[in-house]
This record gives C-alpha cells, sequence and structure tokens, in this order.
C-alpha cells in the first residue's frame, strides 16, 4: 500500500489547523491549500496560497502532490451575508471544483467533507441527514454543498460528510474565545433564569473523531454523515463556572432583561460596523437548547472521548496564557 498523505483544505483556519498539526506531528506528510496564511504558531511549510473557486490553481496542486486522503475544511463560515447566497459560493462551487479534480486523481482513497450544524437552526432536531431548515444563507450554502456531494454519486474513492458543532479549545477564536476573554477579563454575567444546554466539541477530541472517521472500516462510514461533538451537552452556566474556579474567580448574575438591552445596542453597534461581542442573534442562540441527537450515530463507531469539560477548559486557559506570554 502506497504512503499516506494527507491534503486539508483550509489547513489555516481553526480545525483545519488543529488537523494539521496533529498529523505533521505524528509523522504524515501533509498539504494545506488555503487562501489565507496559516497564523504564528503554525506551520507554513505545508501551506500553498489557492482558491479553490480557481480550479486550474487547485488541479495543479492536487496532482503535484497526489494526496491519499483529503480532509475538506475550507468555507465561509460567518453569518453576515444577508442578501447574495453567491457569496457563499466557495461553499458549493469550490466543493464541486475538488470533485472534479479529484475524480481525476488516481491516489485518492478517502474524502471528508466539512458541513455544519447549521444546516439546521439551532434548537431543531433533523429526524433524518436529509432533513434541513437552515437558519441562513451560510446554512443553505451547506446545504448545496451536501446535497451536491450526494447528488454526483461519487464511485472513485470513499466519501464522508461531516458535521463540526460549536468547537472550541485552543486555536479558536470567536465567539467562544470571547466566552473565554470575557470571563479572563471578569466582564462575564450569566443570564439569570436563562441557562442553555448545548453539544459543543473540544478541538482535541474533534480532532481524534475526525482522525478515526479518516481511517475507519469503510463499511461503517463510506457514504454516510457524521455529526463532531462531545458526547455530554454542556450547560453555559456550569461552563463558565468551571472556567472561573480554574481561574480562582467566580461569575455572578443578572437579570436577563438587562441582557436583553445590551444586545439591542450590540446590534446597533453591530449596524454601524462596529464590533460588539453582544447582539440579539447571538443572545438568542445562546439561550436556546441545542442538544444534537443524531449525535449518537458518532459514539456508536468512535465511543471513547479523550478529554472531558474540565481538562479542556485546563487545556484552553493554558494555550491563551502562552499567547499572551507571547
Amino acid at each position: 500500500m502506497s504512503k499516506v498523505k494527507i491534503l486539508v483544505t483550509g489547513g489555516s483556519g481553526f480545525i483545519g489547523g488543529s488537523l494539521i498539526d496533529y498529523y505533521l506531528k505524528n509523522g504524515y506528510e501533509c498539504l494545506n491549500l488555503d487562501i489565507i496564511a496559516p497564523p504564528d504558531g503554525m506551520s507554513h511549510s505545508s501551506w500553498r496560497i489557492t482558491d479553490l473557486l480557481n480550479i486550474k490553481d487547485l488541479e495543479r496542486e492536487i496532482m503535484g502532490f497526489m494526496p491519499t486522503h483529503v480532509l475538506h475544511m475550507a468555507a465561509r463560515t460567518d453569518i453576515k451575508e444577508n442578501n447574495d447566497i453567491n457569496g457563499y459560493s466557495i461553499n458549493f462551487n469550490g466543493v464541486e471544483n475538488l470533485i472534479k479534480v479529484l475524480d481525476n486523481c488516481p491516489s485518492v482513497r478517502r474524502v471528508i467533507f466539512a458541513s455544519s450544524m447549521l444546516v439546521c437552526k439551532v434548537g431543531y432536531n433533523p429526524i433524518s441527514y436529509d432533513d434541513y431548515c437552515p437558519p441562513n444563507l451560510y446554512g443553505e450554502s451547506k446545504v448545496l454543498m451536501e446535497k451536491r456531494i450526494k447528488e454526483l454519486n461519487i464511485d472513485k474513492y470513499e466519501w464522508i460528510i461531516i458535521r463540526p458543532t460549536s468547537i472550541w479549545g485552543p486555536g479558536f477564536k470567536a465567539p467562544y474565545k470571547n466566552f473565554f476573554d470575557l470571563i479572563l477579563k471578569r466582564r462575564y454575567f450569566k443570564f439569570r433564569g436563562k441557562a442553555s444546554t448545548k453539544t459543543f466539541g473540544f478541538i482535541y477530541n474533534s480532532v481524534y473523531q475526525i482522525n478515526q472517521l479518516l481511517f475507519q472500516n469503510s463499511l461503517l462510514v463510506n457514504k454516510r454523515t457524521f455529526y463532531i461533538g462531545d458526547e455530554a451537552p454542556i450547560n453555559i452556566h456550569k461552563w463558565a463556572d468551571i472556567i472561573a474556579s480554574q481561574l480562582n474567580t467566580r461569575v455572578i448574575s443578572i437579570p436577563f432583561s438587562i441582557i436583553k438591552l445590551i444586545s439591542w445596542i450590540g446590534d446597533g453597534l453591530m449596524f454601524l460596523g462596529i464590533p460588539f461581542p453582544l447582539y440579539t442573534f447571538r443572545i438568542k442562540n445562546m439561550t436556546t437548547d441545542n442538544v444534537i441527537i443524531l449525535l449518537a450515530d458518532t459514539k456508536a463507531i468512535i465511543p471513547e472521548q479523550r478529554y472531558n469539560l474540565e481538562e479542556g477548559v485546563r487545556e484552553t486557559l493554558s494555550w491563551m496564557k502562552r499567547c499572551r506570554g507571547l
């Protein structure tokens, strides 16, 4: 069997970069295709600037590397677009270009395509993986991506669709880094009477799950969809308390009416182009339960979890401390 060579699109991002870091540390040959350079602290040697919407450049890089396994993580992931779904064309046209190139790459054995849990709005529990209910154009773009993968009847290699949940941990950015930062600065307040419980995924657990799927028995995973996340849902208030306890501080609670007022102010500031950590869409997400029932399919194949919540918080705070030191 030929040597394993792993291609990661979007390897300069949070999850993609964590995967690149994991595989390089474990001796794999990797290629990162991304239009954005890796941040400081990540490997630049494996990076090639590549736009998935430019099929000629994409073909040149892939055929020059000849990967055996592909992790397609590249995407536009913000929710700022309100008018034109083509603003997210990399999410569906980009995946079509990738598939066209991979169809002509004889070395490819398995591909993992990263979708999103936002193919269904927060609080909606789908009855199957073809039951969609996106809350915004970003979610709709990921629905288009999933449908196109399934409609293309790929048979030259094995493929899997993953739907990462809310992933957090070392290397993360907004919104969950903001959550940690606010607690660090003692500016976070619990919403009295409005705690929600959601499915999250600690990044090191998520990397482990994705790696297991990449090399799992094909009879168990080929042409299937899996959520990526931790088995135990997290209560937001409990999470905040655990972070605060490791910082030897505590989080106080304030009436939700005040939080709601602050979120309206945040809406106004965001409209003016001024970043603000709290706005109504985020508050709604933070106060709506979202426990992914279909995660049980992932757990049936990958039952073990490497880090519990307390360990994940400890690793994350240690990383944040190192970043501040740098």
